[in-house]
């Protein structure tokens, strides 16, 4: 997944992250409505409502068309649909075949790192292992994989 994509989507993300921008999504996707109609469903003021309309319009999420003396406001769908679909593909994204685990040694100022083959659950808490499979005691093991049977960590060499 490109970078690119995952950053609009991010920034899709953050903007409909407020109940109430989300809100007002779900009311222009049932119909395009006008800064007074929102407020009053709402029951929010108008320039509150305003603002957030501000920041969707920014986002590209809506699209303002003046009718008569009111802007009435509609849903862009496409950037909704891009980020459905961003999201779906992480969804539906296959796993790799090797798991590698990044575990630092020492303090978190030293740069030095191994590189483990680590099993396909990959540990949940690496911090409870030691610095080498073959040296995990049996109560780590169970923190980590909760049991020594599926602790399946290859060993170095």
């Amino acid at each position: 997944m490109s970078s690119k994509r995952g950053a609009e989507a991010s920034s899709l993300f953050k903007i409909l992250g407020d109940e109430t921008r989300l809100q007002i999504i779900g009311l222009l996707l049932e119909s395009d409505l006008c800064v007074g109609a929102l407020a009053r469903y709402l029951n929010f003021s108008k320039p509150a409502v305003s603002q957030h309309l501000k920041l969707l319009r920014e986002a590209g999420l809506i699209k303002g068309e003046k009718r008569g003396y009111w802007t009435h406001y509609k849903v862009e769908r496409e950037p909704l649909k891009n980020a459905a679909h961003f999201l779906q593909e992480m969804a539906e994204a296959t796993g790799r075949e090797a798991y590698i685990c990044l575990r630092q040694k020492g303090k978190e100022t030293d740069s030095e790192r191994r590189v483990l083959q680590m099993c396909k659950d990959c540990c949940q808490q690496p911090d409870q292992l030691k610095t080498k499979p073959e040296e995990c005691t049996h109560e780590q093991i169970e923190k980590c994989h909760g049991s020594e049977k599926d602790h399946c960590c290859e060993k170095e060499e």
